[in-house]
């Protein structure tokens, strides 16, 4: 009775571990998709950056000079004139002419939305870090127990046919 005892728990203790690593490999996969995702949010923030440090070097009184990007490293020098109203992108291809001031205020307000969602990702990466760690440290401590159970049935069963000859 004790060995199908040992043996039915060992057996659920199997399906635990093997439930377990389901779960880490969806949480993988989940925190995977978060670095994805972070990753887009730091090119957003960078890009974001730079066009307000652009715009706020622009001149609302003189000429500037700047380089215009053709692509693929090509750039010409170009000249832009005083400016009161910029084009603004805000979103599913719509733009719309902003005053200056107010397209500050608009890229500040995404820089902020952009830092905010940076540090929800980090906070469920954390999340999953952690849920990930705890799956390991259980997995461990099952295997630890499925192999004192299988070593102490191999040494009962090694005994028990040493004791019948």
């Amino acid at each position: 009775m004790a060995m199908n005892s040992g043996g039915k728990n060992s057996h659920n203790m199997e399906q635990t571990v093997n439930d377990l690593l389901q779960e880490s490999k969806l949480l993988e996969a989940y925190y995977n998709d978060i670095v994805a995702k972070e990753s887009v949010l730091h090119r957003l923030y960078d890009e974001s950056h730079k066009s307000y440090n652009g715009l706020m070097s622009l001149s609302q009184e003189s000429e500037t000079i700047s380089l215009v990007p053709l692509g693929t490293g090509v750039y010409v020098k170009g000249t832009i004139y005083p400016i009161e109203k910029v084009l603004v992108n805000i979103g599913a291809g719509v733009v719309v002419e902003k005053k200056k001031d107010d397209a500050v205020n608009f890229i500040e307000q995404r820089i902020k939305e952009f830092e905010l969602a940076i540090k929800q990702l980090a906070g469920q990466k954390q999340q999953i870090s952690n849920r990930m760690m705890e799956i390991q440290n259980t997995v461990n401590n099952y295997v630890g127990q499925m192999q004192k159970m299988d070593d102490s049935l191999h040494t009962h069963s090694h005994n028990s046919s040493s004791h019948s000859q």
